[in-house]
């Protein structure tokens, strides 16, 4: 699907608040509410936008122990990546898992109350699960940016 300037304005004022009315989004872009409504359905049903979320503040409900974890799996068949995936889903703390080219195979991003829920997390949950060779944690000193908008 080819973005017009006024998709991108709109899919912009989206990400920053997509609790915004038509209405308001109308005033905003210079177009009638129903030509926002229709441009937000065109966005949906074509999957551009996949979903809508609330951002929760980490502080707030105590998971602001962010740690990132490279994991290096013991070989690389397609059975153990398939399977690894397949478990690193049902793990709660984890909210994002990327497939890594270099000395690790996966990067976890995991969300904790303190260093001992992290540890519990690792003994109870991450290293029980088959074929991984190793880990490495490195722990969040503070956050610089964090942003989930993607510039268009």
């Amino acid at each position: 699907m080819e973005l017009d300037e006024t998709d991108k304005k709109l899919l912009s004022f989206l990400q920053e608040d997509c609790k915004q009315t038509t209405k308001e989004l109308s005033g905003k872009l210079g177009l009638s509410v129903t030509a926002i409504y229709e441009r937000v359905k065109k966005l949906e049903n074509s999957g551009v936008i996949s979903k809508y979320v609330a951002l929760l503040d980490k502080n707030k409900v105590k998971k602001n122990f962010i740690v990132l974890c490279h994991v290096k799996l013991s070989q690389h068949k397609k059975e153990f990546v398939l399977q690894f995936e397949k478990e690193v889903m049902d793990l709660q703390e984890v909210t994002e898992c990327f497939h890594v080219s270099g000395d690790y195979d996966y990067i976890l991003k995991i969300g904790v109350k303190d260093i001992e829920d992290y540890r519990s997390f690792m003994l109870t949950k991450l290293t029980t699960l088959q074929h991984i060779a190793s880990t490495h944690s490195s722990f969040m000193i503070s956050e610089v940016k964090n942003t989930t908008a993607i510039v268009l």
